[in-house]
């Protein structure tokens, strides 16, 4: 299975909001980081937003952070947002009774397994996880460096 860009540049801004505790992350911050197109981050950011995974601070000195502790999101929750479709394969599409053996087929049955296995590895893993190397993300991220006590841990 290959996830999208979406998916891998919503887990990418969350680790640069989770390297930037206390702090709030701007877009054009993380995407001049990511050398990535602010466009493409404000897309993604909306259904990060409405799944309570990111908040958002409007006004002149607003930005994005973390809508619950990185701890609580795991890579599963990001991907079940971001992602429209976990197909692995046609059969796993709603076109899918064209094929005579989709109701009995064991390929079909080892896709699933394969998915679910997938999913189950990704809920163990968690933002926090990732970022648990604050301090030498944040700086290969361009954040400015906090007081070592709060971004080593």
């Amino acid at each position: 299975m290959r996830v999208t860009k979406q998916t891998n540049y919503a887990i990418r801004m969350l680790m640069y909001c989770a390297a930037n505790p206390g702090e709030l992350s701007r877009i054009p911050q993380i995407a001049k980081a990511y050398g990535v197109s602010e466009l493409f981050l404000f897309k993604i950011l909306k259904p990060l937003v409405k799944a309570g995974i990111v908040e958002t601070v409007r006004g002149r000195n607003g930005g994005i952070k973390l809508g619950r502790p990185a701890e609580d999101i795991s890579l599963f929750d990001v991907i079940r947002v971001t992602e429209d479709s976990l197909a692995m394969a046609e059969c796993f599409e709603n076109d899918a009774a064209d094929c005579p053996l989709v109701s009995s087929c064991a390929l079909n049955s080892a896709w699933r397994e394969a998915l679910n296995a997938f999913l189950s590895v990704l809920a163990t893993h968690t933002i926090a996880d990732l970022s648990a190397s604050r301090f030498d993300i944040g700086s290969r991220l361009g954040l400015p460096q906090m007081h070592e006590a709060t971004t080593s841990n």
